[in-house]
């Protein structure tokens, strides 16, 4: 199997996580940023991660590939559940959050921003929806002052220091690790301690590394 992705996409992480967790090999291919034919012939839309299956077919949305491949190896179903108090906090996050994650991700060498059609292609894109890099880049400080807060919240519901919930693998885990995986690339940012136990745990286990050694 190959799996097309992003380095920097959290919807790609969310498969590589199940990938690695359950113990399944797989291919993993960068497409460039910029790259709008191949994705498109795939699967007829400019997104990732796409999963190309054994038989040759493809297979888009993350979530469904995360279920297939749970269903595939066999070890247990993940739990579906998100806690209202999990799904409470990501939906804030996911309010600013992108804001400090994005600037960053053109700064850190990551593969699918080789060229500088790439990262003009990515900056021309997320720029239209959340507004002037450099701007937000400028207000680092003030977006980490209200993610520390609100990552005290989240640490609440830190159940167990391989898993969010205490007990299994779930979707909670799939949701959550790769938003605060890719906050790793921000300098500056300070887990909780349950959180970056669970965070560096998660990583190890998961084989997706984290961006503290990138961080600007």
């Amino acid at each position: 199997m190959k799996l097309y992705i992003y380095d920097h996409c959290p919807f790609c992480v969310r498969t590589r996580m199940i990938f690695g967790l359950r113990g399944l090999a797989v291919e993993e291919v960068v497409l460039a940023n910029d790259d709008e034919a191949t994705p498109i012939g795939m699967i007829g839309a400019k997104q990732v991660p796409i999963l190309q299956k054994n038989d040759g077919s493809y297979m888009g949305e993350s979530l469904d590939i995360v279920r297939y491949i749970d269903d595939l190896a066999g070890k247990g179903r993940l739990k579906e559940e998100i806690r209202p108090e999990v799904q409470a906090w990501l939906d804030k996050a996911n309010t600013y959050v992108s804001k400090l994650v994005q600037p960053r991700m053109v700064l850190i060498g990551l593969p699918e921003f080789a060229t500088q059609s790439a990262v003009n292609y990515f900056v021309h894109k997320k720029e239209a929806n959340i507004g002037s890099f450099a701007e937000h880049l400028a207000k680092t400080d003030e977006y980490l002052q209200t993610l520390h807060t609100d990552l005290v919240g989240l640490e609440k519901q830190v159940a167990g220091e391989r898993y969010l919930n205490g007990e299994g693998l779930s979707m909670e885990d799939i949701h959550v690790f790769p938003l605060l995986r890719n906050l790793t690339a921000v300098c500056g940012l300070a887990l909780p301690s349950k959180l970056k136990v669970y965070t560096d745990n998660m990583a190890a286990a998961s084989g997706v590394p984290l961006y503290t050694d990138k961080a600007v």
